[in-house]
């Protein structure tokens, strides 16, 4: 909090306030009254402060997680209707006529509904939802402020109730309760008694936004999902006088007198979820928009969902088990067991190093790393910052549909928002030379003429194995390059891994290439060459970003999908029509889990963006090097006060 509200512009300290000073109160709590005193006695102004309405994957009574937002209110409190606060005179006010305002706000609904974003993100995925056809009935925390700020107690809950089921005969009811109260933190407005034939609790952990999939009507005090409601295409009964209600959007039993205007679904969340309060980033210890924050609290809840009962993990050698534990243990343990039987029977969600699967590891989830992967080599045993898990397959691995094919086809059309957030990735990746590992060293003098780069590989690397085809070696694909470009510049670069010694595939480039190009970061040598020709490098992928032309021998991930010439086998089932802004949507921003190095977060990528440019993430030192050494050689012998 004490960050949130510095960097909103004020100096919280203690001491007795002037009649300059603000006193800060949490809202209208049961201690809010001690700061109302001290203001005015002082003549001090109040501040109150609230929790935003996307908050943290539990509530703060439940586990300590901090807020990743406030609401910072000098008028009044958002849900207190018997005065106007800052949020109900900015909706009253503002003009709400800038179509990139509106075209924001109706992306970012998009982006909450398809992350299942909420106040507090810890749903069940797996949780069953009810059959369709019921009135959905929101409980709330029993003398909770903002039911009380509307005159309501537990009668107007059981009118709620009644009309509810009085203007809809014969459908189910359902009541969900508050998380808190499912959690047994506080008590709530309903229990059992208040079932019948056609009443009754939901108390599992389901997203709101699955709910009201399946409900016919919406019914409400002044709960924060009737505001998401809205969202979900409902007219939400309103029987309190929250901050959405007297807009035009709700059916209200008590219409809040002043609020005469009428907005749009797109005003109104402008104003509510852009405008109004103050969003944090937790990574760089900033004020930052909404999108930002949205994106941070998305992938720590997708972090949450897949990781929750823990793991078990198969194939991962021993320097690789570290970085696991921080990547996937945040929330519950992972452990490691080798044998396919055991690690089955354990009844854990199972994950496989992808290189490792074989015949008994046919249930289990691949792994591997991601595309941004970390400066520095991972032969080098230098720890990843983002790793794909695919429940289908693996990306490299053609002959079978994996999690990022799937991602791709649905990305194929784009909203607005989705495709200027891929447009931003792609800039800043170029801008700033990032690739995967990050070597960081500028290319040689290169000869004049037609520049082609032919990357080289490790040649008993499962993308080779796996979806090479017919060319399958360094030198195989340097003579298919110069045989079909004689005239030519060919530039031949050996895999990083290759060069330090670490994996095989050295080969004798005489007289095929121009210039072996050896120890440049690939992303500066893209800058210089007109084309690139691979089997199934991730090189192929990185030139795609810098409008180079690429030729594919193989069936790597970004083949098929008319953005690359491809000379190998590329399955049909692989769509013709995805856009640039598509696949790298689905390949950067959908398939990988990334995790900030400083922090120890799940985080969005560009986070890692920044780390990886500004050095964040380094290699571990001299004894890792001498590890990786080792490993190298057993492996080929294996084969509050305002300023």
């Amino acid at each position: 909090m004490r960050h949130i509200l510095g960097a909103a512009g004020y100096h919280v300290t203690t001491g007795r306030p002037t009649e300059d000073d603000l006193v800060g109160v949490w809202g209208k709590s049961p201690y809010a009254h001690r700061g109302e005193a001290i203001a005015a006695k002082t003549g001090a102004k109040l501040v109150r402060i609230e929790d935003a309405w996307l908050r943290s994957l539990f509530p703060g009574r439940v586990r300590a997680d901090a807020p990743i937002g406030l609401l910072i209110d000098e008028s009044g409190v958002h849900f207190d209707p018997s005065q106007p606060s800052d949020l109900e005179t900015l909706l009253a006010s503002h003009p709400f006529d800038d179509t990139a305002l509106l075209d924001r706000a109706r992306g970012a609904v998009r982006r909450m509904i398809e992350a299942n974003l909420t106040k507090y993100t810890a749903c069940d995925p797996d949780a069953p939802c009810p059959p369709p056809g019921y009135v959905l009935v929101i409980d709330q925390t029993r003398d909770d402020a903002s039911v009380l700020a509307s005159g309501a107690d537990r009668n107007r809950f059981l009118e709620m109730l009644y009309w509810a089921q009085e203007n809809h005969p014969g459908a189910r009811v359902l009541i969900k309760t508050h998380p808190e109260t499912t959690q047994g933190a506080r008590t709530g407005y309903f229990s059992a008694e208040d079932t019948n034939a056609r009443v009754s609790l939901c108390t599992d952990a389901i997203s709101p936004w699955r709910l009201f999939d399946g409900a016919i009507a919406v019914y409400t005090v002044s709960s924060q999902m009737g505001f998401e409601a809205i969202y979900a295409g409902h007219r939400p009964h309103v029987y309190g006088q929250p901050f959405y209600a007297g807009w035009g959007l709700t059916e209200d039993a008590f219409p809040p007198a002043r609020r005469h205007r009428r907005l749009t679904r797109a005003q109104l969340f402008a104003g509510a979820m852009l405008l109004y309060p103050k969003w944090y980033d937790p990574y760089r210890n900033r004020l930052c928009q909404y999108e930002d924050t949205a994106e941070a609290l998305a992938a720590q809840t997708r972090a949450w969902q897949e990781d929750r009962h823990g793991w078990v993990a198969s194939g991962m050698r021993l320097w690789k088990r570290p970085s696991m534990k921080r990547a996937f243990g945040r929330h519950a343990p992972v452990v490691f067991q080798d044998d396919p039987a055991k690690a089955r029977a354990t009844g854990l969600p199972w994950m496989v190093w992808a290189g490792k699967a074989d015949v008994g590891h046919g249930d289990a989830v691949r792994v591997e790393d991601g595309f941004l992967r970390s400066n520095g080599l991972g032969a080098e045993l230098v720890p990843p910052l983002s790793l794909v898990t695919d429940d289908l397959g693996i990306y490299y691995d053609p002959r079978k549909p994996s999690r990022l094919e799937t991602l791709i086809t649905e990305r194929a059309v784009l909203h607005p928002d989705q495709a200027i957030r891929a447009r931003a990735l792609i800039r800043a990746l170029t801008a700033r030379g990032l690739s995967k590992y990050n070597l960081g060293a500028a290319p040689p003098p290169l000869p004049d003429g037609h520049r082609i780069l032919v990357p080289g590989q490790v040649e008993d690397d499962a993308s080779i194995l796996c979806g090479a085809g017919d060319i399958a070696t360094n030198q195989a694909l340097l003579k298919a390059a110069r045989r079909a470009n004689l005239n030519a510049v060919i530039l031949y670069k050996p895999h990083p891994d290759v060069e330090a010694g670490l994996r095989p595939g050295a080969i004798d480039a005489t007289g095929l290439a121009d210039l072996v190009v050896t120890g440049a970061d690939p992303s500066a040598l893209l800058e210089h060459v007109h084309e690139v020709w691979t089997m199934t490098s991730l090189i192929g992928f990185e030139a795609l970003l810098r409008g180079v032309r690429v030729t594919t021998l193989g069936a790597p991930f970004y083949a098929g999908w008319g953005l690359t010439t491809d000379l190998g086998d590329v399955p049909q089932r692989r769509r013709h029509d995805v856009s640039l802004e598509g696949l790298v949507h689905a390949a950067l921003i959908d398939y990988p889990r990334y995790f900030d190095p400083v922090t120890g977060r799940a985080c969005p990528v560009e986070v890692i963006v920044d780390r990886l440019a500004e050095g964040s993430a380094a290699p571990t030192g001299r004894a890792i090097r001498i590890l990786s050494k080792l490993q190298g050689v057993f492996a080929s012998q294996a084969h509050l006060w305002r300023r």
